[in-house]
């Protein structure tokens, strides 16, 4: 296996679809929230090997606003886990320089918990090394939806509101767009996703289950990266002056 220098081309940013907790844990036998534990042991490893690539920002889709719908008692695992990581993990995160961020709604989630994330957030603000954007109770539409609203509440004109503006109205203002979108499991759903950010993602759908996407899984989505020609509307011939042919 070549070394981890060999890539070429390393993304800034990544943005992963972390799909098929649930069904690794069935096929092997145990309750759903099994699959959600493994897949939060297996986050650490992305995370490490992201850093190790030299990525330097990492968003992560944990529980999405349509998410709620699940079975409560699989809503109460996952809110115990996000508790239980907050508690365990910030402490390594923090020494690995990660700076972690929440995109999405906090209402909804328990007032301890909102307070954990703000003291996460407030701990790390300065680290440099990785971001990590976790979204929880995250929803593409409903950040959109949110923007508008503020944008309206602070009265800005029809002449104001350009690409710009609206970035600048997103949970992720200030961060590159994700440039690779992972979804695992072999789904192909943007599932309300980084809809407004997502415009010129590459998107590469691995086989694996989540739990299972480890660093080498994540090496070959970083060597499909490294081989996509990314035009963002243009020709060939103009992102590479004298090339001709079109891919």
């Amino acid at each position: 296996m070549s070394s981890d220098n060999s890539l070429d081309k390393i993304p800034t940013h990544i943005a992963i679809i972390m799909d098929g907790n649930g069904r690794w844990a069935i096929a092997r036998g145990l309750p759903r929230l099994a699959g959600h534990r493994a897949g939060v042991e297996n986050l650490r490893r992305i995370i490490t090997a992201c850093v190790e690539f030299g990525v330097r920002y990492l968003t992560i889709y944990a529980f999405s606003t349509e998410n709620w719908g699940r079975p409560p008692e699989e809503v109460r695992g996952l809110m115990f886990i996000l508790d239980e990581v907050l508690d365990k993990e910030l402490t390594e995160l923090h020494k690995q320089g990660v700076q972690l961020h929440h995109i999405g709604q906090l209402e909804g989630l328990a007032t301890s918990t909102q307070k954990k994330v703000l003291q996460a957030i407030e701990l790390t603000q300065h680290n440099q090394k990785l971001v990590l954007n976790v979204a929880f109770n995250y929803g593409g539409r409903d950040e959109i939806i949110r923007a508008v609203r503020q944008m309206l509440a602070d009265e800005l004109t029809p002449a104001q509101v350009d690409e710009s503006a609206i970035s600048r109205y997103m949970y992720t203002a200030g961060q590159p767009d994700p440039d690779i979108i992972i979804r695992t499991a072999g789904e192909l759903r943007v599932s309300n996703f980084l809809l407004w950010q997502c415009a010129y993602s590459e998107y590469y759908a691995a086989e694996v289950f989540w739990p299972d996407f480890d660093k080498e899984q994540l090496r070959l989505a970083l060597e499909h990266y490294a081989s996509r020609e990314r035009r963002f509307g243009l020709t060939s011939a103009q992102v590479e002056p004298g090339k001709t042919k079109t891919t």
